[in-house]
């Protein structure tokens, strides 16, 4: 079966969030870690495959040339559309790196439009009037003002875009949208033809996203998060469901924490108050040379097998700007990575068989650490949060990797429950 469409993902949870969202549209979907090369393999029948990098951070030039291998190879698979997937926060900063990245993809697509819709009404992003909000506040009001690597502190969706292109931005508002199909391709037409390369559009449905995505389908390039992704699926030919390997039912159970969002610290402060073990994660500690990985694994050996284990370097934002204030924002955040990563390795070697991971940049340094390079897609536990199904050096593992915003308040205890 030829590649119906392509995917790049901007981080690990990311991808897992796009590809979760293609197979609610009906599409058979692969995820893929890290930039592929001629080595990378696809199941025969995919209908999708979604290519996770590390590129939300990066600094914008590596963004542009892993995004533009990931974009050839998707092609070199029979990918005729690429989607770009960003986050539904619109993380970057005036540099980048979704303006460079957009622009790179469209350049070497020979392409002179997209639209964007970072819209995910299920998560309580919406956009109106080109301001991106997160259930009622404006995204600048929200806890993402406070994001470690990424703060947002302007909603207005145009003015972002516009300071990381030379490129015109321009917007199709929800008015236009709500007029159905053809009204949005004759707006993208007329903002084409008036020299403007990047259109933002506004949704507050997931109606309004069915509609960006069937005006969107003749586009060689279409951007966005996983909401306008599946809009865009849905206007696929449907074939079927995705087929889910079966859940591993035995080992032990784990969820590694890196992120610091606030939904993410209302998951872990669940799981305490659920009375299930927790550990947290010195990490100033670490950075001076002790031996933190061992006290966790020493730690985790005397746990009840039968219950699963929680094991966080995330903090509050105070937290956080103390140990930033010591380390910097680099080297804090590449101790947690080192930390999480090298933690997962030495738990599925110890039998753990059903992990999830918090946070964008944790989930790729434990994916890296295991060496998991593609997953087949499976059910989602919460919006976004899907379980996949790899097999490492140890044995097969159901893993989540949950973006550090998702999923309900209960999902670390429910989920661990549920894939038994």
């Amino acid at each position: 079966m030829t590649l119906r469409i392509g995917c790049i993902a901007d981080d690990f949870t990311g991808g897992t969030d796009v590809a979760a969202a293609f197979r609610r549209a009906g599409l058979r979907t692969a995820l893929v870690f890290g930039t592929p090369d001629d080595t990378t393999t696809l199941p025969a029948d995919c209908d999708a495959a979604v290519v996770a990098l590390k590129s939300r951070s990066t600094p914008a030039d590596e963004a542009v040339a892993d995004s533009l291998t990931a974009q050839r190879w998707l092609w070199s698979k029979g990918a005729a559309q690429v989607y770009f997937k960003y986050c539904s926060t619109f993380d970057s900063t005036p540099q980048g790196n979704i303006g460079p990245v957009t622009d790179a993809l469209l350049d070497a697509a020979g392409a002179t439009v997209t639209l964007h819709c970072p819209a995910s009404p299920p998560n309580g992003r919406t956009v109106y009037q080109g301001h991106l909000f997160v259930h009622d506040r404006l995204l600048s009001d929200s806890p993402l003002r406070h994001h470690p690597l990424n703060p947002m502190t302007d909603s207005a969706l145009v003015r972002l875009l516009s300071a990381q292109t030379r490129h015109p931005v321009g917007l199709v508002d929800w008015a236009t949208v709500r007029r159905g199909v053809e009204a949005v391709r004759e707006a993208i037409t007329a903002h084409q033809q008036a020299g403007v390369r990047h259109v933002v559009a506004d949704a507050l449905t997931d109606e309004d996203l069915a509609v960006l995505g069937a005006a969107t389908l003749e586009l060689p390039v279409v951007a966005g998060a996983a909401g306008l992704a599946e809009g865009l699926g849905h206007a696929y030919p449907a074939t079927g469901p995705s087929s889910v390997e079966p859940k591993p039912s035995e080992g032990r159970a784990a969820v590694l924490a890196g992120s610091c969002s606030a939904r993410t610290l209302e998951q872990i402060a669940q799981f305490y108050a659920a009375g299930l073990p927790s550990l947290h994660l010195d990490v100033l500690a670490a950075a001076t040379g002790r031996d933190v990985t061992g006290e966790a694994l020493a730690w985790y050996a005397e746990q009840d097998p039968a219950l699963p284990v929680l094991v966080y370097a995330s903090a509050s934002p105070e937290e956080l700007a103390a140990v930033q204030a010591q380390l910097g924002v680099a080297e804090a955040a590449a101790q947690v990575e080192e930390l999480l990563g090298t933690l997962a390795s030495h738990l599925v070697e110890r039998g753990v068989r059903r992990m999830l991971v918090a946070g964008g940049e944790t989930s790729g340094a434990v994916t890296t650490a295991l060496g998991v390079r593609a997953v087949l897609v499976g059910e989602e536990a919460d919006p976004g949060v899907p379980w996949t199904y790899a097999t490492t050096n140890s044995g097969d593992l159901a893993l989540m990797l949950k973006s550090g915003n998702f999923g309900a308040p209960d999902l670390f205890t429910r989920a661990l429950t549920e894939v038994k």
